[in-house]
């Protein structure tokens, strides 16, 4: 039998499952929350060119409604109320799909970093710190890319994996 790596776990059938993918597993028996899975298919939809074509016709339609109303105070309310009422709910619906969006891209570079031989692991999570230390793992990964510049005008290659302390925090 393997044994299994910390955060990981020994299946039935004796392979090794990943935390995360243990995750995964559950997702696909349980299903996205149904806010999650409205919140993709509205802002997917709200990408597609028939929703904008569809917009633009609405607001034709308001605007050929104008000489009927007399362009009067109601008929401009209609318009503005509409349009601010489905800007409002299309802000948290599109932050949602962006966060999550985020946090999966931040995920797949955390295993990247993860897996890459010789990668500082104390990069992992990195989004989560302060921006106090954020700066200073910045100023470590800018004086490397300075040295490089500097060995690439001696004529020297800048490939590799110069050595860098990163400082813990």
């Amino acid at each position: 039998m393997q044994k299994a790596e910390r955060g990981s776990a020994v299946n039935p059938t004796g392979a090794i499952v990943s935390s995360r993918q243990k995750l995964q597993d559950q997702q696909k028996k349980h299903g996205p929350s149904l806010f999650t899975s409205f919140a993709s298919h509205t802002a997917r939809a709200s990408g597609h060119p028939l929703t904008f074509l569809s917009a633009v016709l609405v607001i034709v339609g308001w605007a050929a409604c104008g000489p009927i109303f007399g362009y009067s105070d109601t008929w401009q309310l209609i318009i503005n109320t509409s349009t601010t009422i489905v800007t409002f709910l299309m802000v948290f619906l599109i932050q949602n799909t962006q966060n999550r969006d985020s946090e999966a891209i931040q995920i797949k570079l955390d295993e990247l970093i993860r897996v890459t031989k010789g990668a500082h692991t104390v990069l992992l999570d990195l989004e989560e710190l302060d921006d106090k230390h954020l700066m200073k793992i910045k100023a470590c990964y800018e004086e490397i890319a300075m040295e490089s510049r500097k060995a690439l005008k001696r004529g020297k290659k800048d490939t590799g994996t110069p050595f860098v302390h990163i400082e813990t925090v």
